[in-house]
């Protein structure tokens, strides 16, 4: 079984910056594909990152970029988030997942919450305005 646990969310103001972790336990890895989605109140769950592990190759839904960036650190079996200039409609809690596929990032199932079969608890992240 794969575990994920989210970690680094909170309380900033607009135009602040927050890093999101989420670990990974129960197996490496080594390929697959990694993702972050988000589900405001009231609102369906959206994708927010995509990063294929083995190569670092990344995707991001239209509303996060030039100010999120996903990133991987090996050693640690660690995905991360950067979010940077965040604004009020980016509160929401935010969910690592992960598939053992390896997705395309160049075609569109990889934003689709089916494709991913593992899903963190979830951290709040609220920007007040």
């Amino acid at each position: 079984q794969v575990q994920l646990v989210e970690s680094g969310g909170g309380l900033v103001q607009t135009g602040g910056s927050l890093r999101l972790s989420c670990a990974t336990s129960g197996r490496t890895f080594s390929s697959g594909t990694m993702a972050w989605f988000r589900q405001a109140p009231g609102k369906e769950r959206e994708f927010v990152a995509a990063l294929s592990w083995r190569g670092g190759a990344t995707a991001y839904a239209d509303s996060v970029k030039g100010r999120f960036t996903i990133s991987r650190d090996n050693s640690k079996n660690t995905v991360f988030l950067q979010m940077n200039s965040l604004k009020p409609e980016d509160t929401a809690v935010y969910y690592c997942a992960a598939s053992l596929a390896s997705h395309s990032l160049s075609a569109t199932y990889y934003r689709s919450g089916s494709a991913y079969n593992y899903w963190g608890q979830g951290t709040q992240v609220t920007v007040s305005s």
